[in-house]
């Protein structure tokens, strides 16, 4: 029987030879022995752990067993905990009676019979595994219940999350269900206005005694309106490869001043028709950048327009772009109809229109602000509107990270530009951290090195027989053999006479510097390892 099938029972005499003796008795009856020499010890024994039954002598010289059971008996936990009092001669009625008000339930004469300590003994122990299973069966219930409690708690707030879901989900389709049907509308209009001015300007035309110069102002006419008609079916071309993700930016260097130029250029018959004042402010030095310049142009051509539609006439637009915020600040403010603050959360969504009480800015297909801010987006940047709100003009700024602004445009002159190398370096990681030395090695290799990486002594040394590294960067403490053992395992190769060997580690105290360096490493690099640091060092290594 296992020992956690015993059943434990305590005996309490200070007699040790008649523990040894109950022990023998009980050995085959299925319970643990716990003896106990004093009423301290079986207290101490009983606050450890329940027990099936406790044997207790009457005589002992510290305390008697019938104050002891009373004391026992004090405890909730042990109230029903059986006692059997042990005795060398029979008690008169009173103090047989005194016992079992003690919480005795019978009473053993030594020297103890050994088939009938065994038969009670017996019983209170299948009472003990009885109840025991019963508490167990109870717990497991108890837990299942808990459990169940759990999971119709979850499944209730999945359910309600699902039915928030599905009516956000309803919302949403009804509202876009009715831009849908609105935007249908807006563009059958809006294709439809170019053309009722072209197909009269070409009556105009072919009518007979129309004058050159009525047929010069007619072209123009022609040319506007399908100026207008190309934009609108540009804009939806973008928008759908936008959405499905197959709009691709064309980087190149460009001078921000080009950028603005274009946009300008674009939207000036807008600006100029409605008799608008535009004010520039330029860096006053060059500033290049890398960028998509037909779309950023797009982008601020876009917010002009705007400008120009949403100002009443002989209004003032001002552009300004500044480097700042750790970027390129683009922004474009005007003296227009501003933006009401209810309005102001969903002037990028698409198909989304602002209408105006005086008709300034009516038009379009609510596609352009989506649009710009879209493609800002893809350059890393974002797009935000600001206004006061009625009346009080509109602020739209282009922030761009200052990733894209070019440091220095100077060409490389091509007889001085040093060679390139015939071979990139190769450089061996070994690190029991997978993701370090992955980075690492992807670090390495963004640089133009080639970069291979081991995740432990063996791995490295057989990869470094077929790889022939030129460079080793080796952690310390590895797993298995260390980073020692793998720069000697490296050393004994005939190929690696000229192996540079950087240990790479958590250890930067001057002893452990001290130890690599007498072990031939050739540098010592504390992680986390600063890539300005390390590229600099690996430029510097003695290797061929």
């Amino acid at each position: 029987m296992r020992d956690d099938d015993l059943v434990p029972v305590l005996v309490v005499d200070d007699h040790p030879p008649n523990l040894d003796a109950i022990d023998l008795v009980l050995t085959e009856s299925g319970c643990r022995l716990i003896r106990a020499h004093s009423a301290d010890q079986a207290l101490l024994a009983l606050l450890e752990q329940d027990v099936a039954a406790i044997v207790l002598d009457i005589k002992m010289p510290d305390m008697n067993g019938i104050d002891l059971a009373t004391l026992i008996k004090t405890r909730p936990r042990l109230r029903h905990v059986p006692i059997l009092f042990l005795t060398a001669h029979m008690f008169n009625e009173r103090e047989v009676l005194r016992g079992y008000e003690a919480g005795a339930v019978d009473y053993l004469t030594k020297p103890v019979h050994a088939d009938i300590l065994r038969s009670k003994i017996g019983v209170f122990v299948d009472l003990f595994r009885k109840t025991r299973e019963l508490a167990r069966t109870n717990e497991a219930l108890r837990r299942e219940v808990l459990e169940r409690e759990r999971a119709e708690e979850a499944l209730r707030v999945v359910n309600q999350e699902l039915e928030a879901r599905v009516r956000e989900r309803t919302d949403a389709l009804e509202k876009a269900d009715r831009r849908k049907d609105q935007f249908l509308a807006i563009l059958g209009h809006e294709l439809r206005n170019p053309l009722a001015p072209i197909l009269t300007a070409i009556d105009i035309m072919q009518a007979p005694g129309t004058s050159d110069g009525d047929q010069v102002r007619v072209r123009g006419v022609v040319r506007r309106q399908v100026h207008q008609m190309t934009r609108l079916i540009d804009d939806l071309l973008d928008v759908g490869r936008i959405t499905s993700d197959k709009l691709v930016l064309r980087p190149a260097t460009v001078d921000i001043t080009a950028v603005v130029a274009a946009a300008v250029e674009t939207s000036r018959p807008a600006i100029d028709e409605r008799g608008h004042q535009l004010t520039i402010d330029l860096p006053r030095q060059p500033l290049a950048i890398r960028a998509d310049p037909a779309r950023l142009s797009q982008v601020l051509s876009n917010l002009l327009t705007n400008a120009a539609k949403y100002t009443a006439p002989g209004g003032r637009i001002h552009v300004t772009v500044d480097t700042a915020l750790d970027g390129l600040l683009i922004s474009t403010r005007d003296t227009g109809v501003g933006i009401d603050p209810d309005v102001l959360p969903t002037i990028f969504e698409l198909f989304g229109h602002v209408e105006h009480e005086s008709g300034l800015g009516s038009g379009g297909l609510g596609i352009g602000l989506a649009l710009a801010r879209q493609l800002v987006e893809m350059h890393g940047g974002r797009l935000e509107a600001r206004s006061e709100g009625p009346g009080r003009g509109s602020e739209f700024r282009i922030w761009l990270p200052g990733t894209l602004i070019v440091q220095d445009t100077t060409p490389v002159d091509e007889d001085t530009a040093p060679p390139a190398p015939s071979a990139p370096l190769r450089i061996l990681v070994v690190d029991d951290n997978q993701d370090a030395a992955d980075m690492l090695a992807m670090m390495l290799s963004s640089w133009g090195y080639d970069a291979r990486q081991a995740y432990d002594a063996k791995g490295a040394l057989t990869l470094a027989d077929t790889f022939k590294p030129q460079v080793a960067l080796l952690d310390l403490g590895l797993a298995g053999p260390d980073g020692y053992a793998v720069a000697n395992g490296l050393r004994s190769r005939p190929w690696a006479r000229e192996l540079a060997i950087v240990a790479v580690t958590g250890r930067g105290q001057q002893e452990d510097r001290d130890r690599t360096m007498a072990h031939g490493f050739h540098a010592h690099l504390v992680k986390p390892v600063a890539p300005e640091t390390l590229r600099p060092m690996l430029e510097q290594l003695p290797v061929s």
